[in-house]
């Protein structure tokens, strides 16, 4: 090493590239609502920006508006699990979670964003001999699709996962799994950022920190008290919507 050169070179280097071509907002700031939008969606959780993203890319609306009482991925979108799998019970369970699963694999290359998507394998651990039963009937319930599940023992969870503790303390051993090879994990927040910017990439405006506090419906359209903004069509897709429904003082039917 010469004796003048500085350690830290690179990163000083990387800074001044970041400081002359800084990375844009992901989403275009909107100062306030226009008077009317062909569609209002209350909820920028993972479901109101899908809605979005897709209004906007399949069918050409773009004049849409998104409110969001917090921020994105600040809801049960950042909150809930990360496991994507599509071993339910039921034929139609099963479908819906199949083009689930088929959405989730092609998503990030969608949205030319990193969601952290990763096949490992889904298990659901037996304990009993009655979930263990359970284990062995379920691949029938899921055979009408491509779901590819199957009832496993002991031996290959702990081939699977080394540094499982297989007696659970002592307190409830593992008997085996049902394994759901193409089970994943993502990160759910960067969905709803990978949504949300290409929605806003499309012409939709997403509003954060936008509490909506009342719905009133004239005819065919609506009207969202937010200040007001009207829509022929509006969505809910907000966890607190029978409160909102309960507690707004311009809801008519």
């Amino acid at each position: 090493m010469l004796l003048n050169e500085n350690p830290h070179a690179s990163s000083i280097t990387a800074f001044r590239l970041v400081a002359q071509a800084p990375e844009p907002r992901c989403f275009t700031h909107h100062e306030s609502l226009k008077p009317a939008y062909d569609v209002v969606i209350i909820g920028a959780g993972g479901h109101g920006l899908a809605a979005a993203y897709y209004l906007a890319r399949d069918h050409g609306i773009r004049n849409v508006a998104v409110l969001e009482k917090g921020y994105i991925g600040g809801g049960n979108t950042g909150r809930n699990t990360t496991i994507i799998r599509s071993n339910y019970l039921t034929p139609e369970g099963v479908k819906f979670y199949d083009e689930s699963v088929r959405l989730w694999q092609d998503l990030g290359q969608d949205f030319d964003l990193n969601l952290f998507y990763s096949t490992r394998g889904h298990y659901t651990l037996a304990h009993t001999d009655s979930a263990m039963r359970t284990c062995v009937g379920a691949p029938r319930s899921t055979s009408i699709s491509a779901c590819v599940s199957e009832a496993v023992d002991a031996a290959f969870v702990r081939r699977g996962i080394p540094g499982i503790d297989m007696s659970c303390g002592g307190h409830a051993p593992i008997l085996g799994a049902l394994f759901h090879a193409p089970g994943a994990i993502a990160r759910h927040d960067a969905v709803a950022w990978g949504y949300g910017r290409g929605a806003d990439r499309r012409g939709v405006e997403i509003h954060q920190q936008t509490e909506v506090t009342g719905i009133r419906v004239q005819g065919a359209g609506s009207s969202a008290s937010t200040p007001r903004a009207e829509a022929s069509r509006h969505l809910e897709f907000c966890a607190r919507w029978p409160d909102l429904r309960r507690e707004s003082s311009t809801w008519c039917t």
